[in-house]
């Protein structure tokens, strides 16, 4: 979700002006996912690079995710959407790791749609941590190692209990995935959009869908 600094910018705002405007795209961007029938959907909406932005605009982007829960979480609940947290959570401060865990608690018995947000993420540090645990699993003779293969170690990451990403949708114009689920979008489809992220509504992801739909898919394998 990319954009929300020049799309402040752009109107002579201050940058918390756009990640507020961000905010109510991703409210549309659900709403859109669940009319389409989406039932995965993952949102990257703070980076582990982020943490070293100026420590004010960082402030305002926790207190920004602080309000989402406490405005969303009910609403959340009652469409059918279970909500979930990957990244390293513990950067962020007691307060807010207990309001993450009771909005996954509050929201448990959601099937309608899987949200999931990606707080804290980098795809590479997220591959070392989970290399890092099963080098744990296999000394503790938890594992065999000679016996691991990639089903295997894609148990040890974050997403274990999610399907990889059929679609990744770029916004702003950027054409990179800049630390997003690298292990996970080996065989997704990108679709990269001129769209700043705060104008990102359901006509943006209907157009994302009908190119992925449009797409095929062999993961390697010659179609005859």
């Amino acid at each position: 979700m990319d954009g929300n600094g020049r799309w402040a910018k752009a109107r002579g705002m201050p940058r918390v002006a756009g990640h507020r405007a961000g905010a109510k795209a991703v409210r549309r961007c659900i709403e859109a996912a669940i009319d389409q029938g989406v039932e995965w959907l993952t949102l990257f909406a703070f980076s582990s690079e982020n943490w070293r932005r100026p420590e004010g605009e960082v402030m305002e982007l926790t207190g920004l995710l602080r309000q989402y829960l406490r405005s969303e979480v009910a609403d959340l609940t009652k469409n059918g959407v279970r909500f979930r947290v990957i990244g390293d959570r513990e950067r962020f401060s007691p307060d807010l790791r207990a309001e993450l865990e009771a909005a996954e608690s509050k929201t448990a018995a959601g099937t309608r749609l899987n949200l999931t947000l990606a707080l804290s993420y980098g795809g590479r540090s997220e591959i070392v941590a989970a290399a890092r645990a099963m080098a744990e699993a296999a000394q503790s003779g938890a594992i065999d190692i000679r016996d691991l293969d990639e089903e295997g170690f894609a148990r040890f990451l974050s997403t274990a209990a999610m399907p990889d990403p059929d679609l990744l949708i770029r916004t702003s114009g950027e054409r990179r995935l800049s630390n997003f689920l690298l292990w996970q979008c080996a065989y997704a489809e990108l679709v990269f959009m001129d769209v700043l992220w705060p104008d990102f509504d359901a006509a943006h992801l209907a157009a994302a869908l009908a190119e992925f739909s449009r797409r095929e898919r062999r993961y390697g394998a010659r179609v005859t």
